[in-house]
């Protein structure tokens, strides 16, 4: 997986390595320590108890209890800054120049993966997420043009130990979903990191969150990004104050779908 610095930083190199490369990109020292370990202890204390939060692709019974999830009008919540971590300009530059302009954000929430979890199912995320009934989507379906962007904004450290993601580099090129027989733990990579690191990956690359086999708790905040016209699969204008909403900076607006409202007229385009 290629890692990249803000100074290194151009929206055509996530691009790349999103669609030819290995499906994934790390953008090293995104946000500051400072910050990162605030939005950690207000995530921590969240987190403390047992309850199933909304979890999914796991392997077992337990590991929803295990997988503790504060979903996004939660996070407005607690903190507003943890919302707003998703404006980052290298965050969102990459995600105007792979999924369109105009792009919106699907889901947001954090995920804190205890110790003892077991790991998730190899699998492909939404629109994608059932793409083992391809027969429903429409022929030709492929991933030669994006329908999802998946970020990972790293709020403890990744490691292999803690159950840092796993992803099959390339597996995003040819658009279907993970069986057995593809030996998806035999050529993943691992999704390591340091906190106030961000991952950008392609979600039709085969990927999952893989055993916690280390003492303590692991937080990412997970991001799906859409193209304008793809339905999200979360209601993220549902229960948010008013306060909030008219406080909303022009990105968070695109972003919680403001700017392209449904049910809609087409627009104009202009005269030539």
């Amino acid at each position: 997986m290629k890692t990249i610095t803000r100074d290194e930083f151009s929206p055509s190199i996530v691009v790349e390595e999103l669609m030819d490369g290995a499906g994934a990109i790390m953008l090293k020292d995104v946000f500051s320590q400072e910050r990162i370990e605030r939005i950690a202890q207000t995530l921590e204390a969240e987190t403390d108890e047992a309850i199933d939060t909304g979890s999914h692709f796991n392997q077992n019974d337990q590991d929803p209890l295990l997988q503790r999830r504060v979903w996004f009008t939660r996070l407005v919540e607690l903190d507003p800054d943890i919302a707003s971590l998703v404006e980052e300009p290298m965050i969102f530059q990459s995600m105007q120049a792979f999924l369109g302009k105009e792009f919106v954000m699907g889901s947001m929430c954090a995920s804190r993966i205890m110790p003892g979890y077991g790991g998730q199912e190899p699998h492909i995320d939404y629109p994608y997420w059932d793409f083992y009934r391809n027969e429903t989507f429409p022929t030709r379906t492929n991933s030669s043009f994006p329908l999802n962007a998946q970020a990972i904004i790293l709020i403890d450290e990744f490691t292999e130990e803690n159950g840092a993601t796993a992803l099959a580099p390339g597996s995003q090129r040819d658009l279907r979903y993970p069986d057995k027989n593809d030996d998806f733990f035999g050529k993943c990579i691992r999704l390591t990191g340091k906190p106030g690191d961000v991952v950008l990956f392609f979600g039709a690359a085969w990927h999952c969150a893989m055993p916690n086999q280390s003492e303590a708790g692991r937080i990412g905040i997970l991001v799906e990004f859409l193209p304008k016209f793809v339905t999200p699969i979360e209601d993220l204008l549902k229960d948010l104050g008013e306060n909030y909403l008219k406080g909303t900076t022009p990105e968070m607006q695109q972003l919680l779908g403001m700017k392209y409202p449904w049910p809609s007229t087409p627009p104009h385009p202009p005269l030539q």
